[in-house]
């Protein structure tokens, strides 16, 4: 059981909104229950975005940089190909880090080191995390270094 307030009850969530915010629900604060009936969730470990991580690193800030991803414990690249705004804006929204203002490959932030680890990115721009995005296989890439995809947000 929880304490304190409860804030949400009556959510009615239809299953494709990307934060509980999009559910229709009683007023914040406004509910008809105790925390004997508290909820929660059990989620599997297999392709969900928290066991998966994303990062920027070598630009000048936090929200520009070459776009990197966490797999199996190790820090590994994206591959340029087919690498645009659309796959800018997503990665932004993803970080909290405002517009996408660009979307340069060809390791403009430089060479990263490690696995590639995704390759042939297809993101729609709708997105709201970068894992929902379509790729090959992690790992299956015919790529090199100097072909790292980068990100500029606002």
């Amino acid at each position: 059981e929880g304490s304190g307030p409860i804030w949400l009850d009556g959510l009615r969530c239809v299953g494709n909104e990307s934060t509980l915010s999009q559910c229709p629900a009683r007023p914040l604060g406004e509910h008809t229950c105790n925390h004997v009936e508290d909820a929660g969730v059990v989620c599997s470990a297999s392709g969900l975005v928290s066991t998966r991580r994303l990062r920027l690193s070598g630009g000048p800030d936090r929200c520009s940089g070459r776009v990197e991803v966490l797999h199996n414990n190790r820090w590994g690249t994206v591959c340029d190909d087919r690498w645009d705004l659309r796959h800018a804006r997503v990665v932004c929204r993803h970080l909290g880090c405002g517009h996408a203002l660009g979307a340069p490959g060809a390791a403009r932030y430089g060479r990263g080191t490690g696995p590639i680890w995704l390759d042939e990115v297809t993101c729609t721009g709708e997105e709201s995390d970068f894992f929902r995005c379509g790729a090959n296989t992690w790992g299956v890439h015919n790529c090199h270094h100097g072909e790292d995809a980068g990100v500029t947000c606002a």
